[in-house]
């Protein structure tokens, strides 16, 4: 079981401009591991509109914000979880420590803390996966815990080393962007005088860093939870009974996902289309049941939006759940895969594979083509449907055991909307906009 830290309020203040007037909009934040609260050590917001971002670290709790009407923000969590049996250890004596930074890998910047046991020069060299001190800086400070913005210059591995009174302690920061013209930064930003010890600390001595994202269009006053399971059913709502069949729930940090493809309605021939009368309609690959029965229905976008155009809708999903958007898609992605985080422009990427190993982490251990298989790492276990695709002027199954393509509520022009594929043999997603008249599976998503 990991360790659960102890609970703390976020709360912060954004400024939005809403018919015109400027409104304050008061938010809570607070974290979870299933039911369990954690410590946040921090927390980025994201305006996804207007490309703005601000990085919060703990014990800094506010942050203004100027947002206007329609602003969709996007907030990043991240919180540190220590090994099995970590409450056991004593605390330390107080000694000259480095802490390793947060969050690791950087986005875009990081925050860095040491504790000084007394008043002394402290030397702080960074140096490149050549040896090469790219940044050299000697600081005057107190006893207690010490904190510094670390900005990566190019490079994908740097190491920084601390230097007190004859001792030196290092850590090493490996950085997700290239940026040829970037410099490496490192500023001292605040100190206090208290004691960090193995047992208290939020910094990652030997534990891991993991983030959970939020996404909303906020109007009003709210309270948001991050939560920080993964691979588990959903808390309160293991199953869900819907259409005389029962899914299981899988809970991926802040998304809780049905763990299998919808499979509801009635089935049509692959050569039909799909009309809107009053009935939910479905394809099953090579016209077999057994076929829906394993791998789920395939939708037709207009039949699966129960002929809507509004991004986020129920449709065909049960009640209390939705049909994903393409920006949770893009959060579900940068959650699971381990080099690209949640926000990052990777996730921009549109018609390639993306990520580094997101997919891999998102497919079944079997049923693909050879060497296609993936490691189910969070449990959502996404099955190779095939689709219902068009050759030669016919309407034909395609792709069984290769493809695992799932339909997104967001439009993308009149006649194509978003998609995402999981796919064979790479470890990567694509996102591609697709014809409305392709049949693809469906996962739902529930409602916040």
């Amino acid at each position: 079981m990991k360790t659960r830290n102890l609970h703390f309020l976020i709360v912060f203040f954004l400024t939005t401009s809403v018919f015109s007037q400027e409104s304050n909009l008061e938010f809570t934040f607070t974290a979870v591991d299933s039911t369990s609260y954690v410590q946040l050590d921090s927390f980025m917001v994201m305006n996804r509109t207007q490309g703005d971002e601000n990085m919060v670290y703990w014990p800094d709790t506010a942050i203004s914000l100027e947002i206007a009407a329609g602003d969709t923000l996007l907030y990043v969590g991240y919180a540190t979880f220590y090994p099995v049996g970590i409450n056991d250890i004593k605390p330390e004596a107080e000694q000259f420590r480095v802490y390793q930074n947060y969050p690791n890998p950087v986005t875009g910047q990081s925050m860095v803390s040491m504790f000084i046991p007394n008043n002394g020069k402290v030397r702080i060299s960074v140096s490149d996966v050549q040896g090469r001190i790219i940044l050299l800086k000697e600081y005057q400070l107190e006893r207690g815990r010490q904190d510094f913005r670390f900005v990566p210059g190019s490079g994908k591995l740097f190491f920084l080393t601390a230097s007190w009174n004859g001792r030196s302690e290092s850590i090493k920061i490996l950085s997700t962007k290239q940026q040829a013209a970037q410099k490496c930064v490192l500023d001292h930003i605040g100190s206090s005088n208290e004691t960090i010890s193995l047992k208290a600390s939020p910094w990652p001595a030997n534990g891991s860093v993991k983030e959970s994202g939020i996404i909303d269009m906020p109007v009003s006053n709210n309270d948001y939870t991050f939560q920080f399971m993964d691979n588990g059913p959903c808390p309160g709502t293991p199953t869900v009974t819907y259409g005389g069949q029962v899914y299981n729930t899988v809970q991926i940090l802040s998304q809780c996902w049905l763990k299998e493809n919808l499979n509801i309605g009635t089935m049509i021939d692959v050569s039909e289309e799909m009309t809107d009368n009053g009935t939910i309609e479905k394809y099953c690959y090579d016209n077999h049941l057994d076929s829906c029965a394993k791998y789920g229905g395939l939708y037709q976008w207009p039949e699966m939006m129960q002929y809507s155009t509004l991004q986020g809708t129920q449709g065909i999903c049960p009640v209390g759940w939705h049909i994903p958007t393409d920006d949770e898609w893009k959060i579900l992605e940068g959650g699971v895969d381990s080099q690209y985080g949640i926000g990052d422009p990777e996730w921009d990427i549109s018609y390639y594979f993306r990520g580094f190993d997101a997919g891999y982490n998102l497919k079944t251990t079997q049923g693909w083509n050879e060497g296609g298989n993936g490691s189910d790492l969070y449990g959502f276990s996404g099955l190779p449907a095939g689709a219902r695709g068009y050759d030669g002027g016919v309407y034909l199954f395609v792709a069984i055991g290769a493809y695992c393509n799932l339909w997104s509520s967001t439009r993308h022009t009149d006649y194509a909307d978003w998609a995402h594929m999981l796919g064979f043999p790479s470890s990567g997603v694509i996102s591609f906009p697709s014809s409305t008249e392709y049949g693809y599976s469906l996962r739902c998503l529930k409602d916040d």
